[in-house]
């Protein structure tokens, strides 16, 4: 396995056109990564490096079957996949993670020995968004996970997306409630796309005012609550699908 020598560091008249100035932040919080692995020393290997970068949460799976399920109930922001897993093979996993409508979104980063061509493809074909080979370096294994996150926040972000009687569309700046037009403001638009790309994963109000607000710090407000309230009203009972999880932030329930 390569080590760290030579590594390469490597407001109602609001329009939505407004919501463009604001960049990816999602370098300014946790991004939880799940491991599933049966190999102690690369867990502890991406561990160590995962947590010299900073701001990554990582948790474990040591086969197949315990790293479906983790994926399952975690959500988490991406995935690092070993194909050769006791009790379920990587592949089979990466497969039915892509079919499920809660977990379709979540990247999968595959580490593998399996080294051949047909591999990578077969791989990447069921909806992989990465592939590296063993040995590896474990500073470029960080580099690429932030960089996918990157890429995915950003195309996620302009991708339409129809969940229950909800369709967005961040191209054209349109909200549809079952086929008829709602009009939002900036921060509620921006708001409603970030939970629908995001949709069953549980979005803590800080990470919120972050990601939508731009608020780089801690700040004791109830305008989060007060723009929830607002977008529900708009969507009707469509809006019902915007959970509120006490004590915490809110989840856009998945279909």
């Amino acid at each position: 396995m390569n080590l760290d020598a030579g590594e390469q560091v490597a407001s109602k008249n609001d329009t939505y056109a407004d919501a463009q100035k604001y960049h990816d932040l999602s370098d300014d919080r946790v991004v939880r990564v799940l491991i599933i692995e049966d190999d102690h020393d690369i867990v502890d290997l991406l561990n160590l490096h995962f947590g010299k970068a900073g701001g990554f949460s990582i948790t474990s799976a040591g086969d197949g079957r315990s790293g479906l399920q983790q994926a399952r109930d975690q959500l988490p922001d991406l995935i690092v996949l070993d194909l050769a897993l006791p009790r379920m093979p990587g592949l089979e996993i990466c497969k039915i993670l892509k079919c499920e409508a809660a977990t379709k979104n979540i990247p999968i980063l595959v580490l593998t020995a399996k080294a051949e061509v047909i591999d990578r493809i077969v791989a990447l074909e069921l909806g992989a968004d990465d592939y590296v080979t063993k040995p590896f370096s474990p500073r470029e294994i960080v580099l690429r996970t932030k960089a996918i996150l990157r890429r995915r926040n950003r195309d996620l972000r302009d991708e339409p997306a129809t969940i229950g009687s909800i369709t967005i569309d961040p191209s054209r700046c349109t909200v549809q409630v079952a086929g008829k037009p709602v009009e939002l403001t900036t921060v509620e638009f921006k708001l409603l796309n970030y939970l629908i790309h995001r949709s069953g994963r549980v979005e803590p109000r800080d990470r919120l005012l972050v990601e939508v607000w731009g608020y780089h710090h801690k700040v004791e407000t109830r305008t989060i609550d007060t723009h929830i309230q607002r977008l529900r009203k708009k969507l009707g009972r469509a809006g019902d699908a915007i959970e509120t999880i006490r004590g915490f932030g809110y989840r856009f329930r998945a279909e």
